[in-house]
């Protein structure tokens, strides 16, 4: 239950079927904004998307192949979140701000462990495929 003390925006909705509607529209909303304004979200998919294809057809377990997949799938997600902090900070102020570089830098941050997440996740599991010695 909503604390009665705090301010609820009016963009808020609680009502079942039709939030959960609503809230999968926004989403493909959210895409289609980050996919035309966000040129490191495109350059992302366009490794993630054939990575993803490359996993269902590897010689590995089901297992590995969903960890495969999963590590893609963050980096699109941190990629995302990324872009909301960036996009916060923006709608606060474009004037230059340590604390908005120190925002922006620890989304980048995230987004590069994730992505050198993956790279060592894949590593680890195909190591032993391309391993002849």
């Amino acid at each position: 239950m909503p604390n009665p003390e705090q301010p609820i925006s009016q963009f808020k909705s609680t009502r079942g079927l039709r939030r959960i509607f609503s809230a999968f529209f926004y989403s493909i909303d959210g895409f289609k904004s980050a996919w035309k304004n966000e040129n490191a979200f495109r350059q992302e998919l366009v490794v993630v998307i054939p990575g993803i294809i490359v996993a269902f057809f590897l010689p590995v377990s089901p297992t590995q192949k969903l960890l495969l997949i999963a590590v893609l799938v963050w980096i699109i997600i941190i990629e995302l979140i990324n872009s909301a902090i960036e996009a916060v900070v923006d709608r606060v102020s474009l004037e230059r701000n340590p604390l908005s570089k120190n925002a922006k830098d620890f989304g980048s941050a995230a987004v590069l462990l994730t992505c050198l997440l993956a790279v060592a996740t894949w590593g680890v599991i195909l190591y032993p495929l391309f391993h002849f010695w």
